[in-house]
């Protein structure tokens, strides 16, 4: 597998993102979907849904990230592959999980990010959300004094009423919140795939300056 620099970052990606990527990512050669297109309209695939890959592949394919604290790291890297249709409309495969899981990662009819398993639950509006996501750990965690996970019914203890939510990740299942001097990342897609609120896990990331709040 070859390995090379993600070059120029997407862009509408926050500074703290396209830092990330500029730093701490990789993209590897992934099968080109155009390579894919005539089996896949031989098959009854719509051309505007393989476009709809396509354009995912151009922004996102290959793209390496450092993993993600939850769902055991996330994809191991961007590869749009697999459209299957249900009643809600057209899915496909976002990329090959990173450790052995349970779920799929999936791009929705409404190109929102997410899980699959016993159902579909979307974390993100949309991948840039998952990459926000996933830059504002790794930013909370480098300028945070301290670090604490909170799991179960404990999460609905935290102050959320306090803070305000943290547009860029584009929050569904997983959402980001900033207080006064603390961030606070909130995780519940486990728990809805799997009808297991036990499964709800929160990182609180706190005596942070306003350097650690830029965000």
């Amino acid at each position: 597998m070859e390995l090379n620099l993600v070059g120029r970052a997407p862009e509408g990606l926050s500074r703290r993102a396209r830092s990330l990527l500029g730093g701490h990512c990789v993209r590897v050669d992934v099968t080109p979907v155009e390579s894919n297109r005539a089996w896949w309209l031989e098959r009854g695939i719509p051309p505007e849904q393989i476009d709809r890959m396509a354009a995912f592949q151009d922004r996102w394919g290959g793209l390496l990230l450092p993993p993600s604290q939850q769902y055991e790291g996330g994809p191991k890297y961007f590869d749009p592959d697999v459209p299957e249709e249900d009643a809600d409309g057209w899915w496909f495969g976002a990329g090959m999980q990173r450790a052995s899981v349970d779920f799929s990662f999936m791009i929705g009819p409404d190109d929102s990010f997410g899980i699959h398993a016993r159902r579909w639950t979307p974390l993100h509006a949309s991948v840039d959300g998952w990459v926000e996501s996933v830059a504002l750990a790794y930013h909370a965690r480098m300028w945070s004094r301290s670090v604490t996970r909170v799991t179960g019914d404990d999460v609905d203890a935290l102050p959320l009423a306090d803070c305000d939510a943290v547009p860029e990740v584009r929050g569904l299942a997983d959402t980001w919140w900033r207080g006064e001097d603390l961030l606070v990342a909130l995780h519940t897609g486990e728990a809805l795939c799997r009808d297991a609120p036990g499964a709800r896990t929160a990182y609180v990331y706190s005596g942070l300056d306003a350097w650690g709040l830029d965000v």
